[in-house]
């Protein structure tokens, strides 16, 4: 069964496997005692800070590791802050940020700092003059994504590395997606990063602080990891971590020309393949393993379930699964189409066959999604009126989206058709389905129950 989710967590790689059984025999013992259990693994603990600190790009002495990548982030951002707490307490990301970085900001917000957040595109990429605008007196720290995490668009770092240096701003960057792939390149200021998204075991995150960088940790600290993450290390599974780093950058070149074949094959077929498609993301500047794209009238996690049941295990953003009824943040940030949302994120090994079986049972999966939710092309009818209003409250995506379809063609080309709903994804998908559709979006207005969206057929 293909697996096309290494975006939430790659495989283990072979090598992690090899250093994690071989250092659970070496490696068990306190790397702070001085007897020869203890200087054994103060032998690999050192040897895999080391590795890990020339993949990185930085000294071993200013590299830690963490219990987690999120663990990693929340202690850059508060270590961070805290350091700089004399300058001021403004905090600023972009919109996209992942949410263990959106949480820290809430966090900081909720004790008594500010947050400001940095718009992006409709690629989902943001421009270094936004983080130069908001760059004001008072800002003690800057964070930004080295690489999307939900549709792969690759940040201008060192662009923004740049205005932040000239700003005297700190910058913390979460390279999770990106450093199996390289360097995070520019001067950034902290970096975080998580194992388990090269293909190393769960429970080791990266946290790497440029010296002359204010840094006060926010908890208890204890001597281990100079005092940025306390407790007792994991030590065979940092072993299997950098061990895994460093086998997964060596074959990066390589496998990222491979897989960005496969994944822009996906890009072009997919919109062929199946009617009213928007594969969302930067088409140049992003990771070479991901691609997303968002599908009209289709409930999310029912098309998830769909290419499971066919065999593949993907991911999605969209708004439409269990755990929440709320857009993902990034698509709405993006402004692009939420509902029926895949990402599609390849690991090292796919092979051409394994995407060419993928794409010819996306088809099905979408039509058959569809089929459920009654969507099909209206007849053909004589319009009823120059504008209609669609009663769309308590109907959750893609529903009032579909409601609208069906109604367009009831109204005459320059009519109106408006659909009141209560569910937030309305304000992203009905201008998307728009975009799509080849109609023109004239916008919201607030109703005592619900928002009011507005429709004029062009065709």
């Amino acid at each position: 069964m293909p697996y096309f989710d290494t975006a939430s967590a790659a495989p283990l790689h072979p090598v992690a496997r090899q250093a994690l059984q071989a250092s659970l025999d070496e490696g068990w013992a306190d790397p702070a005692r001085l007897y020869r259990e203890g200087r054994r693994a103060r032998l690999l603990l050192d040897a895999a800070r080391e590795a890990a600190a020339e993949s990185v790009g930085c000294r071993p002495d200013e590299l830690v590791f963490t219990p987690s990548g999120t663990h990693a982030v929340h202690t850059g951002v508060a270590g961070a802050l805290a350091g700089r707490r004399r300058v001021g307490g403004r905090l600023v990301v972009s919109a996209v940020e992942h949410s263990s970085v959106l949480h820290a900001a809430e966090e900081h917000e909720r004790t008594g700092g500010t947050a400001a957040r940095v718009p992006v595109d409709r690629y989902g990429a943001v421009d270094p003059a936004g983080y130069a605008d908001a760059l004001v007196p008072g800002t003690a720290l800057a964070c930004l994504q080295s690489a999307n995490h939900e549709v792969g668009t690759v940040q201008p770092v060192t662009e923004v590395a740049e205005v932040c240096a000239a700003a005297g701003v700190p910058l913390l960057v979460d390279a999770a997606q990106s450093l199996g792939w390289g360097p995070v390149e520019g001067a950034w200021s902290v970096l975080a990063a998580s194992a388990h998204k090269w293909g190393g075991p769960p429970g080791v995150g990266l946290l790497a602080v440029r010296k002359g960088v204010r840094f006060a940790p926010r908890h208890p600290s204890d001597e281990r990891e100079s005092g940025r993450s306390p407790g007792f290390a994991n030590l065979p599974a940092i072993v299997a971590a950098a061990a895994s780093l460093r086998a997964v950058r060596a074959e990066a070149e390589a496998e990222a020309a491979r897989l960005r074949v496969l994944v822009d094959r996906i890009r072009r077929r997919v919109v062929r393949l199946v009617p009213d498609v928007e594969v969302v993301g930067a088409a140049d500047r992003r990771l070479p393993h991901l691609v997303t794209f968002s599908c009209l009238y289709v409930d999310g996690e029912s098309l998830l379930h769909a290419l499971d049941r066919a065999g593949f295990s993907v991911s999605s953003g969209s708004s439409c699964t269990s755990s929440t009824l709320t857009p993902s943040h990034v698509l709405a940030a993006m402004g692009v189409l939420s509902e029926g949302n895949v990402r599609v994120s390849l690991p090292a090994g796919t092979t051409a066959e394994e995407v060419n079986a993928f794409l010819e049972a996306l088809p099905g999966a979408v039509a058959g999604v569809r089929a459920k939710l009654g969507v099909s092309e209206p007849a053909a009818v004589a319009p009823e009126a120059d504008s209609l209003e669609l009663d769309a409250l308590g109907l959750r995506c893609p529903q009032p989206v579909i409601e609208l379809a069906r109604a367009i063609g009831r109204v005459p080309v320059g009519g109106t058709v408006t659909v009141v709903s209560d569910d937030e994804v309305a304000r992203l998908d009905v201008p998307a389905w728009c975009a799509l559709r080849g109609h023109a979006y004239l916008g919201e207005a607030a109703r005592p129950a619900g928002v009011a969206y507005t429709v004029r057929r062009l065709r």
